[in-house]
């Protein structure tokens, strides 16, 4: 009796599922960018809340809600009433490395249901001209001579930019010295100075002064060329086979969000990347489209924060209490 009980209590529930997934969305969706306005979270939202809007025939409303580096928007979404009208745009800082520095409130890979990645961002390796290589093969060589002193800047401890180059020293074999900054503008105008050797900053705003000459491009960090810099290698093809470091974005929801809900959101998602206008802008801001499935975003949750927990392991980072 008891079994029979739990069989119908299990149907009732996905037949509700599926009913609310029928009339979902019948009201303007939320979508959290946990940045401030203004940034790379805003490029990737805005034009996104457009595409799948329209993909939707709902209107999604973005709501910045910055803090802790995305901390503090992604555990509002955790919290958040799991309907499908509250949606995070995430990034692998809040979700696959925040918790690695200090603690957060929430689990990545329990609080949220994963919707689907939206678009994939790289890093590009500069160093100022008067560093005396023109490859990865003489800069690895020319940091086992200078012995820890050649150092490299980044926007903060933490960040994906500077873990980008922790990854390089452990796959390299070096150890550089980490410069961090209060961000990315600061630390671009001590790159620019020489005060820096070298930096692994966001590839989009380094193009033109890379095709200036005011900084030298070596390679860019994902498995595969820039058609922004089409002539510069990836790490993997200058000798560090497999060296893969990138930005993601991606849309989740609340745990326990009905999964008839989850498959329409992603549905939407597939359709609204496919978008012409989307494309355009989002390439020419340095950003990949990169649809999924929500179990494929959830791997690459799972297999991020295993990679980047590994890194600050070996670079020593201590967390914070």
């Amino acid at each position: 009796m008891r079994t029979i009980k739990l069989i119908a209590l299990a149907m009732s529930l996905l037949l509700f599922g599926v009913a609310k997934a029928e009339t979902y969305p019948s009201h303007p969706i939320k979508m959290i960018v946990p940045f401030a306005p203004g940034g790379t979270a805003d490029i990737i939202a805005r034009p996104l809340a457009k595409a799948l809007g329209e993909a939707l025939d709902e209107s999604i409303i973005v709501v910045n809600r910055g803090g802790a580096g995305g901390v503090v928007g992604a555990q509002t979404v955790a919290q958040a009433k799991n309907d499908g009208y509250t949606i995070l745009l995430g990034s692998n800082g809040a979700l696959t490395i925040s918790q690695h520095l200090h603690p957060v409130p929430y689990d990545a890979t329990k609080d949220f249901a994963p919707v689907g990645l939206v678009a994939t961002s790289q890093f590009v390796l500069v160093v100022h001209p008067s560093v005396p290589v023109k490859n990865v093969g003489e800069l690895i060589a020319y940091a086992k001579a200078k012995n820890g002193r050649l150092t490299f800047g980044s926007a903060g401890i933490g960040n994906v930019g500077h873990l980008a180059a922790e990854l390089f020293d452990s796959m390299a074999g070096v150890k550089m010295l980490h410069v961090p900054y209060a961000g990315a503008g600061p630390m671009t105008t001590d790159l620019l100075a020489g005060r820096v050797s070298l930096a692994f900053p966001g590839l989009s705003s380094m193009v033109p002064l890379i095709k200036s000459g005011s900084l030298r491009a070596l390679a860019v960090t994902s498995l595969h060329r820039s058609f922004l810099l089409p002539d510069v290698p990836t790490l993997d093809e200058a000798g560090l086979k497999g060296y893969d470091a990138k930005t993601f974005w991606a849309i989740l929801a609340p745990a326990g969000t009905p999964k008839p809900v989850i498959k329409k959101l992603n549905t939407a998602l597939i359709k609204a990347l496919k978008s012409d206008e989307l494309k355009k802008i989002y390439r020419e801001t340095g950003n990949d489209p990169d649809p999924s499935t929500p179990q494929e975003l959830g791997q690459r949750i799972r297999q991020d924060i295993q990679k980047w927990g590994e890194i600050v392991r070996k670079a020593g980072i201590k967390k914070s209490k």
